[in-house]
């Protein structure tokens, strides 16, 4: 099998996949319960890669729960992809592309008011006391009507809003309406300070009685992944997973935007090692994250009774095809990110394949709440796969979606090349695409050229096979994608699942 494949295996070994692998609690809540809870944490830039070392994920979450082993983004960056996580939409009906303007950015989600209607308005609405832990969206709180803004739906809000929290320290958050600065100290670490919030929330929530809904956003692994003190000195001389793809020798069957790129220099690939050390580091305190809000829910007598989700924003490339690192491609290891849910019903050790995405988590939550959403809606509920049950008429594929205005953007300040996504010049390429179940990937840029890899075969995604392949088959992966580029809804929905 392609090498790509191998640490899914690591993965899927290292989370148990066997059903009723031993869990630690009854599964069901008690009849006169209320509403489940819900528990959404999500990492900042993780791949597939890094979960298999979170030992307490494994444990706690996978052992206890599910593994979604074919789960995307479609569109891989921050903001385009959070927003479409709080909506259910893909960013061609929420009109957020990028993490500044025109195109995106808080600023471009508050002037369009896409945040009146969210996950998070309809839990509230549904009696869920809810709150923002953490990252919000890029941009935040910039042309909000006050720094310590906080958007509809968000019963308390601990969101960053200023300083450097991206590198674990000297940040600022606005804490239910007031800034609170934090420093260098060993106790101002972002991930600690969010985890001790979350297990803030859920006791006042328990306290009230209230069924309750914590997004729980942390800043790791993003670079530059600043681990905490105490996490410092772990991983010494581990090295960034040398797939098929790393430093690919021949991409000139790739599109020029990769063909224009050289081959990494050691100095690169040393930088390459060393940013994927401190990723693994700074995961070591979100592990810890996880371990807390468990044991606070298991304290609370709320476990049996909470669903808890993790999963991250967008994956992570580290030297495949030549790309130093950064996110914003079509590739697997930007597009596939992880997500492991335990909860009610769940069953223990199990492992699905059906084609999920985040946009799924919105119609999701809102069904667990028991409350409907908006016919806009484009994501499915997974609630049915968590509790075991088949689906006849699940997505057979998964729209991609790109774009970026050009170097002026905001999003591109600050960014190296290889972070910026598909160029030519100083022009970016947009594209579009899709991921099928039956295990291609097809990408079509606007400046006419086109990738297609058979990924059952070609995991690595070493072979572009666009230009070999039948008549037949482009023809219909282009006609496919015209139709869910303009769908939105229960049209989307039916189009995913049409055959074609």
């Amino acid at each position: 099998m392609k090498s790509f494949l191998r640490p899914l295996a690591v993965v899927l070994l290292v989370l148990h996949v066997a059903c009723g692998g031993g869990s630690d609690s009854t599964r069901q809540p008690p009849p006169d319960a209320r509403p489940p809870n819900i528990v959404l944490i999500l990492a900042d830039d993780q791949d597939i890669w890094t979960v298999a070392t979170m030992s307490k994920v494994k444990a706690l979450l996978a052992d206890q729960g599910m593994t979604f082993d074919q789960h995307f983004v479609s569109l891989s960056l921050c903001c385009p992809s959070r927003t479409s996580a709080l909506r259910g939409q893909f960013a061609h009906n929420t009109g957020i592309y990028t993490n500044g303007p025109p195109d995106g950015g808080f600023q471009s989600v508050y002037s369009t008011g896409l945040e009146q209607s969210t996950m998070a308005t309809w839990l509230q609405s549904a009696g869920y006391r809810t709150a923002l832990i953490g990252k919000y969206l890029n941009g935040y709180p910039e042309t909000a009507p006050s720094r310590t803004y906080i958007p509809p739906g968000w019963t308390e809000w601990y969101g960053t809003s200023g300083g450097t929290p991206t590198k674990g320290f000297n940040y600022t958050l606005n804490e239910n309406g007031t800034e609170v600065s934090y420093g260098e100290a060993d106790a101002d670490y972002m991930t600690d300070v969010l985890s001790a919030k979350a297990a803030g929330f859920i006791r006042h929530a328990v306290d009230l009685k209230q069924s309750f809904f914590a997004y729980v956003a942390t800043h790791a692994p993003h670079s530059p992944a600043t681990p905490a003190p105490r996490h410092a000195g772990a991983y010494p001389g581990v090295k960034a997973p040398r797939t098929a793809s790393f430093n690919e020798a021949d991409v000139s069957d790739k599109p020029s935007w990769v063909q224009e790129l050289p081959l990494l220099t050691q100095a690169e690939i040393d930088h390459i090692d060393q940013r994927y050390q401190n990723r693994l580091r700074s995961l070591l305190a979100v592990d810890e994250l996880v371990e807390n809000i468990v044991n606070t829910l298991r304290d609370t007598g709320q476990l049996d009774n909470t669903y808890i989700v993790y999963t991250s924003d967008n994956g992570y490339h580290l030297g495949q095809h030549r790309l130093e690192s950064g996110k914003m491609t079509a590739f697997e290891e930007d597009i596939r990110i992880p997500m492991i849910v335990r909860g009610p019903g769940v069953p223990a050790g199990s492992v699905t394949r059906l084609l999920t995405a985040n946009v799924d988590q919105a119609p999701t939550f809102a069904e667990i709440a028991g409350v409907a959403v908006p016919s806009w809606v484009d994501g499915r509920s997974l609630l049915g796969i968590l509790r075991g049950q088949s689906s006849s008429d699940w997505r057979q594929v998964l729209l991609l979606e790109h774009k970026n205005d050009g170097p002026d953007d905001e999003e591109w300040q600050g960014l190296s090349g290889d972070e910026i996504g598909p160029t030519v010049g100083s022009g970016a390429i947009p594209f579009s695409g899709l991921r099928t179940t039956d295990g291609f990937t097809y990408i079509k840029y606007e400046n006419g050229e086109h990738e297609l890899y058979n990924d059952l075969i070609d995991p690595d995604q070493l072979g572009n096979g666009y230009d070999s392949a039948p008549a037949d088959r482009k023809a219909k992966l282009n006609s496919w994608l015209g139709s869910l580029r303009r769908a939105s809804g229960s049209g989307l929905r039916q189009a995913e699942a049409a055959a074609h």
